[in-house]
């Protein structure tokens, strides 16, 4: 029952935003509007695609946080899906051996705190997030760990007063969409030139922070001049280098350095007319 008056509640608001939208931004709602039956004819052809009998293939035992993970029979335990360890291992091998700050979401039984130091090495700090105060058990003098409800904002102006600038954010917290989004608003700005997001367990068909990670990457594309040679930046262009979907997960990278604008250039001599 609660579960049917969260989406009742879910989708009377969704009607509500739509109708504000509509009235405060005509030209944006005509746009969402123009998109639906894209995204309804994306759906039909993703339920349609033939299916691809796989060979089972496991990650690969040179990735460390596999092999890691698959030598863990003792202590604190680590609960992961095993085709993440080829996206995180993709994502921030960079940061290997380096100077490095970590922020993960769902400290759960500590296990993957210890993982994280084991991969990043001794230059690594980490910093674990919970709802549940039994986590403060797991600091330690490269860990700290914050008590609190990653759907308040006032819980991250207070953690963001102890923590101005992190390298890695990862959201294994509640897995609610509004928790998600909330989490990523807060701790995008405070991340470093190049530094990684990852927003795990996001499941089900149109899924609301899904939904909200596929808009931000369509403001990737915009292009705001009709010159074919350059194109104005707009702030989150300046920030963000690009945002990646995988089952269950989405990663945002932010650019290592800032970008003024976008250029096209032509090289060669031979040009064909219609060109």
């Amino acid at each position: 029952m609660t579960s049917r008056k969260n989406n009742i509640y879910n989708y009377i608001h969704s009607l509500t935003a739509l109708a504000q939208l509509a009235f405060r931004s005509p030209r944006v709602f005509a746009k969402l509007l123009k998109n639906m039956h894209c995204s309804h004819q994306a759906y039909q052809y993703a339920k349609s695609y033939p299916y691809h009998q796989g060979d089972g293939s496991k990650p690969s035992p040179q990735n460390p946080l596999w092999d890691y993970f698959q030598k863990k029979q003792k202590g604190n335990g680590i609960w992961k899906w095993q085709h993440y360890f080829e996206i995180y291992h993709k994502h921030l091998q960079k940061f290997v051996g380096k100077k490095v700050s970590i922020m993960e979401i769902g400290v759960y039984s500590g296990g993957s705190l210890e993982m994280w130091r084991s991969y990043f090495g001794e230059n690594c700090q980490i910093y674990g997030i919970d709802i549940e105060p039994a986590c403060k058990n797991y600091e330690n003098e490269y860990t700290s760990i914050f008590i609190g409800d990653q759907q308040s904002r006032s819980f991250w102006q207070d953690v963001k007063r102890q923590i101005p600038h992190v390298d890695i954010v990862i959201d294994d917290g509640g897995h609610m969409a509004e928790q998600q989004r909330i989490t990523l608003e807060e701790t995008l700005p405070i991340m470093n030139p190049g530094g990684v997001f990852i927003c795990e367990d996001i499941h089900g068909d149109f899924n609301r922070f899904a939904a909200f990670a596929a808009t931000l990457a369509s403001e990737l594309h915009n292009k705001s001049t009709s010159s074919p040679f350059c194109g104005e930046v707009s702030s989150f262009q300046n920030a963000i280098h690009s945002i990646h979907f995988y089952p269950y997960v989405v990663v945002m990278e932010k650019n290592l350095h800032a970008i003024s604008e976008f250029t096209s250039h032509k090289h060669g001599e031979k040009w064909q007319p219609f060109l």
